[in-house]
């Protein structure tokens, strides 16, 4: 299990640690580039892990970075930015390898806006907008490979209760 950044009282942080199972021990692994909070993580096929978005100061300034942490070596590098800045959306992999991105909130305006990360490019594409703004949702891949996106507040802090069903990447 891996954890990542955070925040405390006086401070936002960049630590990273391990838990290993087996032995219950945790030990201290290379910081994030940026330290964040409310940023997603999603481990890929190829075992790396990819950390998208989160806020990183106190004025609630989302992030458009992502890295990603290779367990192999213990290291941290950058990968392509998101379009838009975001924090408190979901990451989802998909059955074909690649990171549907949806929603959160952008610098504190909550957003509809979907994008796609491809990891053997590191590149991201902006995707069609889910019809409802969402914030705090989650989001279940389900066997066909569409994206089940359910519950959050939307941008008047309003409970959703339309689900919707993203399904614009079965080509």
């Amino acid at each position: 299990m891996l954890i990542t950044g955070g925040i405390t009282t006086d401070r936002i942080l960049k630590s990273t640690e391990l838990y290993n199972v087996s032995t219950g021990n945790w030990s201290i692994t290379g910081d994030l580039i940026t330290g964040r909070f409310y940023h997603t993580a999603t481990v890929l096929e190829n075992g790396k892990v990819l950390i998208t978005g989160g806020v990183y100061n106190d004025d609630g300034e989302s992030l458009s970075s992502a890295e990603l942490y290779d367990p192999s070596t213990n290291i941290w590098s950058s990968t392509g930015n998101m379009t838009i800045p975001r924090d408190a959306h979901t990451a989802s992999l998909l059955p074909n390898g690649k990171v549907l991105v949806v929603g959160g909130f952008s610098d504190d305006t909550p957003t509809n806006t979907v994008e796609l990360y491809d990891p053997s490019t590191e590149t991201w594409e902006m995707m069609d907008n889910l019809n409802t703004t969402r914030i705090y949702h989650t989001a279940s891949v389900l066997a066909n490979g569409s994206v089940l996106i359910v519950g959050g507040h939307d941008d008047n802090n309003y409970l959703i209760t339309v689900v919707e069903l993203y399904s614009s990447l079965l080509n």
